[in-house]
């Protein structure tokens, strides 16, 4: 029976409240990643295993993802793949995924998980500002300042760190900003790739190099009596690190932009710090200051002011 006008009215918001969901789970799922990690540390793997074993358990999941997406559906052919889409697919697995979780999990060593979190999130600010040295794009009064905003939050929360941790902080604070840099790459050479190829099945080929990378890494600087002697808690916690806290949330992320746009999903992707701060006070233990709060809050509208005048342009 075809639908009406009024089932169509009615499906609109629920699609709506559907996408707004499921971007919410998803930005928590991302920002259980870290929790995932820094426990993993307690048990004394390294983070060239770390990332091994994470990579080697998500990388079944990308393969089928990309044959997935790489199959014909509806009659639409599928794009094939020339020697310049292999060489670019290459670059953004080194970059986007590859260096930006290799980067992330050594960080993770030296700082807290609300930290982390904090700059990653400045993301936007740095593809902004690649914009601004690659291709010249102006930024506006508004974006600087949302910028200035950020940047600040970050630096109030590091340097009460600091004073609690020491000079580590700013080797993982810088390790972790380089992901976030190698990640900004990805996102501003990725937009031609994506229209070529697709969103799906480019996210299923990039992740699935970075996913080898990261094994080949292992099997060149580690030997196999470091894997298997990490404790049985490493293994599962890297196990429910690339389900949960990767494929998961990249999956339901893709279907919230399908529902509600990728503007929307950035905006409700926000509860990610915050979610991160909470189970980082309530699973490790890190503290929960005024600091910390002041410096999520300051980068939280830092970000919506950089995106909203983005937008607006």
């Amino acid at each position: 029976m075809p639908k009406t006008p009024a089932d169509t009215a009615q499906a609109a918001p629920k699609s709506i409240a559907k996408g707004l969901l499921l971007a919410a789970l998803g930005a928590v799922a991302f920002s259980g990643k870290a929790i995932i990690v820094k426990l993993a540390y307690r048990h004394g793997v390294d983070a060239v295993t770390l990332i091994m074993y994470r990579m080697l358990f998500a990388l079944p999941f990308f393969l089928g993802l990309a044959w997935w997406a790489s199959r014909a559906q509806g009659g639409v052919k599928v794009v094939p793949l020339t020697r310049r889409d292999v060489l670019g697919i290459v670059w953004l697995g080194v970059t986007g995924y590859y260096l930006a979780s290799f980067l992330d999990f050594a960080g993770l060593q030296y700082i807290s998980a609300s930290l982390e979190r904090l700059v990653l999130y400045l993301n936007p600010t740095l593809v902004l500002l690649l914009g601004w040295v690659l291709y010249r794009r102006r930024i506006g009064r508004r974006q600087a300042i949302g910028m200035a905003i950020s940047y600040c939050g970050v630096l109030l929360v590091f340097g009460h760190e600091v004073t609690l941790q020491g000079s580590d902080v700013a080797l993982g604070a810088l390790l972790v900003f380089l992901s976030a840099v190698s990640y900004a790459v990805y996102l501003s050479y990725s937009g031609e790739m994506v229209q070529r190829l697709g969103s799906m099945r480019l996210v299923g080929l990039a992740t699935s190099v970075a996913c080898v990378l990261c094994i080949v890494q292992f099997v060149i600087f580690r030997s196999l009596d470091v894997a298997l002697a990490v404790a049985p808690q490493v293994i599962w916690l890297s196990l429910l690190n690339a389900t949960l806290c990767t494929v998961v949330p990249v999956m339901m992320v893709m279907m919230a932009i399908e529902r509600i746009g990728s503007g929307l999903a950035a905006q409700v992707g926000m509860v990610g710090p915050m979610s991160t701060i909470l189970m980082g006070a309530l699973v490790l233990g890190e503290p929960f200051t005024v600091w910390v709060v002041a410096g999520t809050v300051s980068v939280l509208v830092g970000v919506f002011v950089v995106s909203r005048a983005a937008t607006q342009r």
